[in-house]
């Protein structure tokens, strides 16, 4: 879910380099940076839930895990 549009920009900067043989590390580094800070900003609140609910049922299946 963090990944996959950070994979997919830094494809599209590829090509866009490849392109105009234009080699700047920061030109690929900072939208890929830019656009996971904002997905985690978006989708961090869910994320905070499946592993709540996660940790939750694993501590509830404890003790059938054990004995």
């Amino acid at each position: 879910v963090l990944i996959t549009p950070g994979l997919l920009l830094g494809v599209i900067i590829a090509v866009f380099q490849a392109a105009t043989q234009v080699n700047e590390q920061t030109l690929s580094f900072l939208p890929k940076l830019i656009l996971t800070l904002l997905m985690v900003l978006f989708s961090g609140s869910w994320l905070i839930q499946k592993l709540s609910d996660l940790f939750q049922q694993l501590f509830l299946n404890i003790p059938h895990i054990i004995g």
